[in-house]
């Protein structure tokens, strides 16, 4: 059995045991300020294990899950809503 974690959005404290290609997309998020325009500093990552695999959801809704197979990262953006007048 795993356990999960939660630490600071763009704090230097992640788990060690993630996987080389997972600490690259949550660079990739933490330095991209198109992907968080909103972040604020009590933002915080989630780390849960789903069949041994890391699962890790942002306080936004944005999600990274490790893709074993392809050895691989996947980045879930949150959905957007988007103010439109014609919609009915």
């Amino acid at each position: 059995m795993q356990l999960g974690t939660r630490w600071p959005f763009r704090g230097t404290d992640r788990p060690a045991n993630l996987p080389e290609v997972v600490g690259f997309a949550l660079d990739a998020v933490e330095t991209d300020d198109e992907i968080t325009p909103d972040a604020g500093a009590d933002w915080r990552w989630t780390l849960t294990w789903l069949e041994g695999k890391p699962v890790i959801e942002l306080d936004d809704g944005t999600v990274i899950r490790y893709v074993a197979e392809d050895d691989s990262a996947q980045i879930v953006l949150p959905a957007q809503s988007v103010d439109d007048e014609d919609d009915w």
